[in-house]
């Protein structure tokens, strides 16, 4: 595969928009979701007010931009891991890989993730990042498995699998070590979750 690089103009634009994402979630982090204004975010950001709007549409989706951000990764990894593995396990893989907590990306995520169960004004954005993961991953699962993107496997694949992964993160930072969780710890869960939608949902009623 060709690797494109960015132009210089491109990664300026990429380079300010992490700056705001990283501000926004810094500040509401440390202050509060309705203690911080736009304005705030732009100072700390060091550019305009005006310029923010060409990034994000509000402060609320700055502070899920490292979530959504995260999603993107996830489906790119699912892409990347070898097509002899299985839909799930494939995706156990990408999420663990994502996830790791070495990574400085990681941690603006697990912010975001930890704020958002604190702050339900963030909830309906997670929401909109969670409808465009499943629809990107359905789309990714469709191409590894030969399917049309219109038919039903993918799309129920990638909503239940969202739903299984969002479980196994909430799970993860519920440990009695989420201040600090671990790789082991997260693949524990989300191997957990995914298990249970490969081992099947039917069940006679007990």
């Amino acid at each position: 595969m060709t690797t494109v690089v960015p132009g210089l103009r491109e990664r300026k634009k990429l380079a300010t928009r992490l700056a705001v994402r990283e501000a926004a979630l810094r500040l509401v982090a440390r202050d509060g979701l309705d203690r911080v204004t736009v304005d705030q975010i732009a100072a700390a950001a060091d550019i305009a007010p005006r310029t923010f709007r060409h990034y994000f549409s509000c402060k609320e989706e700055a502070v899920v931009a490292a979530a959504r951000d995260g999603a993107v990764a996830l489906v790119d990894r699912f892409r990347a891991r070898p097509r002899a593995e299985s839909v799930l396990r494939a995706l156990g893989e990408a999420v663990v890989t994502v996830m790791a907590v070495e990574d400085g990306a990681t941690a603006d995520h697990l912010t975001v993730l930890r704020l958002i169960r604190t702050t339900p004004a963030l909830l309906p954005w997670q929401l909109a990042v969670l409808v465009e993961a499943e629809s990107s991953l359905a789309a990714a699962i469709a191409d590894r498995v030969g399917d049309s993107a219109t038919d039903r496997y993918p799309s129920v694949c990638a909503a239940a699998a969202v739903a299984a992964m969002r479980l196994g993160l909430d799970r993860w930072l519920d440990r009695p070590d989420g201040d600090a969780p671990s790789s082991d710890a997260l693949r524990a869960e989300i191997d957990a979750a995914l298990a249970e939608l490969s081992r099947g949902l039917d069940r006679a009623s007990a």
